[in-house]
């Protein structure tokens, strides 16, 4: 019997090692994440936003987790079985997604009382207020009809939400106690707890945030717990969610090739369950094809004017960057309400996750009209990417159809050349930073449109990549075999003449690992060995020169703002479960105390007396999972 055979029946690390050196490599990465004593996982087995505890990004604690992190730990568990014919993990991440971050029945109570008529009240956005409905304006503008609602009922038999709230505190270092099913316990819950943090729109950084819990029943926080500080509408005990479309896409994405190489290993019937749970997923996800209040996609000007929709008027078939819900807590006087979003990033885009609801058959959603629905969705997307290349290759942010979130009148020049009646936005959902310079994003989505080609062979798609990787293989230096690659990158014009400059250069490792994956793909249908040398040179750089015990990393300088001021009003006053007073003189520190019992805090307070910038080398999960699965991938795509 031959090495091949053995190994197809052993599925050992030993065979794998002998077939494929990066598939070997993907191992030992996937090895690193699951010892316990590296710190990557929850003792509940939830993944954490970092191994690392000091670190701020878009979440404000290493480990609180997101749901990002449960998409990636759901696609290294789908390539695991993928390399070694284990599928029981993939069953098992899901499990752990849908047990932790997804909200059970008792979570989301009064959504009975949801009025699809009226899914939310206008309330005008920006900076300050919320970002979620507020006291309805007077008059009341027109919002649209929730087209979802009653083909979801009657499919699953409930009027709850499935999908994934986007930030949960794993450790309840805040001490809300917000579990699964549970309203406020406190501190002595030991976690993981639902809490939410960006609430006032596109210029609320991390270090501007005030974290609220998602039940609020005004155990904490003011008065009227944290309610009346947002300027949410009806100050009575409520409850919230928010969902980052892009994970759940991932998910679903991960679920595919889960499928795809269970079926080549005779292992189908092992993830069928799971593959369900990924169409049901895929069903409620088409929230975030809609606008902010369900009103009329394109030239939707003046809140008052714009009208709502009363079908898919109201939908724009791209993957939105955000969808919420929310309702009462009390069933007296109890109410419902959704949102969702009428601006898309090209970053949020999943060409795969549509071609997966669509194509695969385990993974068909059971609504009628949603396999017609991510039809749309699919040709919109791969319209969008087009739209919004620019003339070096990079992809600029995005379209928007809810000016600067008021329904405003745009500039003549964005008016001159819309998508489907929306409006170009360079930067379409953050300004501070803005999401659309980091250049993580390009190979993040890119690389979803170059597996999406390289399953279906599409030439438009592949004159679309051939730009994108063009620009990559230009902007690509090496010195021995040490990399730089764009880092920040800065942008002028509007569609059809979008240019992109880049501003920086660097060496992170997980856009990096993106971008080798990205390139992978690519070649393996196309061919282009250039593309596929650029690929192995940049794994191969990770590999020797980024490895620690942990994982794979490289020292960074953050740029950390730990006094900056919160902004709360005056005379407003709260507190949170450990005594950290919230009021007009609060900073981002000041309401985390937590922070100066942190192993690191003693690099930031140097920092803070006058020291230099502390440097850190971080282990996120989301940026090993990208590493792991780069490696994986081009183990899987060439076998070498």
């Amino acid at each position: 019997m031959n090495l091949k055979i053995i190994c197809a029946i052993l599925a050992t690390s030993l065979c794998v090692s002998a077939e494929s050196v990066y598939k070997q490599r993907f191992l030992e990465q996937y090895n690193k994440m699951h010892d316990p004593s590296n710190g990557y996982f929850s003792p509940k087995g939830i993944p954490y936003h970092a191994v690392e505890t000091l670190i701020v990004e878009s979440s404000d604690y290493g480990h609180e987790t997101t749901s990002e992190a449960h998409s990636y730990y759901i696609w290294l568990e789908s390539m695991y079985g993928g390399i070694t014919n284990d599928f029981s993990k993939f069953n098992e991440a899901w499990e752990i997604m849908e047990k932790y971050i997804i909200p059970v029945h008792e979570s989301q109570p009064n959504t009975d009382l949801y009025n699809h008529s009226h899914p939310a009240g206008y309330g005008p956005g920006g900076d300050y207020p919320s970002d979620y409905p507020m006291a309805p304006v007077n008059p009341p503008a027109p919002v649209g009809i929730d087209p979802l609602y009653e083909e979801l009922v009657e499919t699953y038999n409930t009027s709850d939400i499935y999908a994934m709230h986007w930030l949960t505190d794993v450790d309840n270092i805040y001490g809300f106690g917000n579990s699964p099913g549970n309203c406020q316990l406190g501190p002595s819950e030991p976690g993981p707890s639902f809490i939410n943090t960006y609430q006032r729109g596109p210029r609320e950084t991390a270090f501007k945030t005030i974290p609220q819990p998602t039940c609020d029943n005004f155990k904490y926080g003011g008065k009227m717990g944290f309610g009346d500080l947002f300027s949410i509408g009806d100050h009575a005990p409520n409850w919230k969610y928010s969902v980052a479309p892009d994970a759940d896409a991932r998910a679903i994405q991960a679920a595919f090739w889960a499928s795809r190489w269970a079926t080549a290993a005779g292992k189908l019937d092992q993830i069928k369950d799971t593959l369900s749970k990924a169409s049901k997923l895929g069903d409620y996800l088409r929230y975030c094809f809609f606008d902010k209040y369900f009103k009329r996609i394109g030239n939707c000007i003046d809140p008052y004017k714009c009208p709502g929709g009363t079908g898919r008027d109201s939908a724009h078939y791209l993957l939105g960057w955000f969808f919420g819900w929310g309702g009462s807590i009390a069933k007296e006087y109890g109410y419902s309400w959704r949102i969702s979003e009428g601006v898309a990033h090209f970053g949020y885009q999943n060409p795969m996750a549509a071609y997966a609801l669509i194509n695969e058959p385990h993974m068909t959603p059971k609504a009628p009209s949603a396999v017609g629905d991510w039809e749309k969705s699919l040709e919109r997307q791969l319209e969008l990417y087009e739209y919004l290349q620019s003339k070096e290759g990079a992809f600029a942010g995005g379209v928007n159809n809810n000016w600067n979130d008021r329904y405003e009148d745009p500039p003549e020049e964005i008016k001159a050349n819309t998508f489907h009646g929306m409006w170009y936005s360079w930067e379409p959902v953050s300004y501070d930073p803005p999401s659309n310079q980091w250049f993580g994003m390009q190979p993040w989505s890119t690389d979803r449109l170059a597996q999406y080609y390289y399953v279906t062979g599409d030439e438009k798609v592949k004159k679309v990549l051939d730009k994108w990787v063009g620009w990559i293989l230009k902007e690509t230096t090496f010195s021995g075999n040490s990399f730089q690659m764009p880092s920040t990158l800065d942008w002028e014009g509007v569609p059809p003449n979008v240019h992109c400059k880049v501003v920086y250069y660097g060496n992170g490792v997980g856009p990096a690992a993106a971008t080798a994956r990205a390139l992978s793909y690519y070649a393996a249908k196309s061919g282009n060995q250039e593309a596929k040398n650029l690929a192995k040179k940049l794994l191969d750089s990770l590999w020797e020169n980024n490895r620690d015990e942990i994982g794979v990393t490289v020292e960074e300088q953050p740029d950390y703002h730990f006094n900056q001021s919160v902004y709360v009003p005056e005379g407003w006053t709260g507190v949170y479960p450990n005594g950290d007073v919230i009021n007009s003189s609060a900073t981002f520190v000041s309401i985390r105390s937590f922070y100066k019992k942190d192993p690191q805090w003693g690099k930031i307070e140097e920092y803070l007396n006058g020291g230099p910038a502390p440097k850190f080398s971080y282990h996120r999960f989301w940026d090993q999972t990208d590493v792991a699965l780069a490696f994986g991938a081009y183990g899987l795509l060439f076998n070498e």
